[in-house]
């Protein structure tokens, strides 16, 4: 194959443009090995970073079920990322549902992906495994701590307990100590925490607050409030919202819910989380109404939230 001219004068403003010599460039490629699937998706380090504490084989189900977990989550904060950093001018209504729809479609994946949870896991031998994972528990996902601040404005992640009484214009540190997912290792009425939620707040508290900075007016609820009314009123855009809030906040979490209480309500007797929380109704979304955008749901519809599944 004979190398075109045009492409050989675009590679040499390229390279030009950083003060690089092509001829070295090329050269390097007469050294250089040709690309392998397993060298780009790192097959060897992925297939080796399952470190079980037990020789119970479904732990193993149960470590690669989390990890594929978050490479979703990496996923579907990459998208939102693309419309935070989008100038709204440049955001129009085609672009914004195409982004939210991608993100569902990464939720519908985890919504469906629980039944390997469920159903792939022997009951014996998960209550066995699940002792040594103490005092670890699944609300310490950091990246899914973000989806949701990067989703909604911060005051919509508040315990449904305090949402209405806290000062909107709070402070991130006052707002943080009031987030929905304290309850998991929190007593409001002496301010104690669990070493789970303490080891969690040390490792990605400050992060988070950081992160919470750019995404108070950069979350997804925020950039639609900023679109031109028309684009607000955009029927698919709309749908794809609801259909993302409604997934993430029922549908995803209640099959989280189904599964833990599949493991962990045996009998009529409820085992306590390795995290220590009262998961049942940490995680049960009629107790904490989380939505994204509320204003996209009817009373009648938030009444109901998460009943209704």
């Amino acid at each position: 194959m004979k190398l075109d001219s045009d492409i050989t004068n675009q590679l040499k403003v390229k390279y030009e443009s950083i003060d690089q010599d092509l001829e070295v460039h090329l050269e390097g490629l007469l050294h250089s090995k040709p690309i392998s699937y397993w060298d780009y998706i790192q097959t060897d380090v992925l297939l080796n970073l399952q470190k079980p504490r037990t020789d119970f084989p479904d732990e193993m189900v149960f470590i690669m079920y989390h990890q594929i977990s978050e490479l979703l989550f990496k996923m579907i904060l990459s998208e939102i990322e693309q419309v935070a950093k989008n100038e709204i001018d440049d955001l129009d209504t085609e672009i914004f549902t195409e982004k939210i729809m991608r993100i569902s479609r990464y939720f519908d994946v985890l919504t469906s992906s629980f039944s390997i949870m469920k159903d792939g896991m022997d009951i014996e031998q998960y209550n066995q495994f699940r002792t040594t994972l103490t005092p670890a528990s699944g609300f310490q996902s950091a990246q899914y701590r973000k989806v949701e601040f990067a989703s909604t404005e911060l005051i919509n992640l508040i315990d449904k307990r305090f949402r209405d009484s806290i000062d909107r214009n709070s402070s991130y540190e006052n707002a943080f100590e009031h987030l929905y997912w304290q309850a998991a290792g929190k007593d409001f009425e002496t301010g104690k925490k669990t070493y789970t939620l303490s080891a969690f707040e040390e490792r990605y508290k400050d992060e988070f607050i950081a992160f919470t900075k750019f995404y108070y007016t950069n979350n997804l609820w925020s950039k639609y409030k900023e679109l031109p009314k028309v684009s607000q009123e955009n029927k698919s855009l709309i749908k794809a919202m609801r259909h993302y809030d409604y997934t993430v906040n029922v549908k995803w979490v209640k099959a989280h819910y189904n599964t833990a209480n599949h493991y962990l309500n045996i009998g009529g007797k409820t085992a306590e989380a390795t995290g220590g929380s009262e998961w049942v109704k940490y995680m049960h979304p009629k107790y904490q109404k989380r939505i994204f955008f509320p204003d996209l749901w009817t009373a009648q519809e938030i009444e109901d939230w998460g009943t209704n599944i």
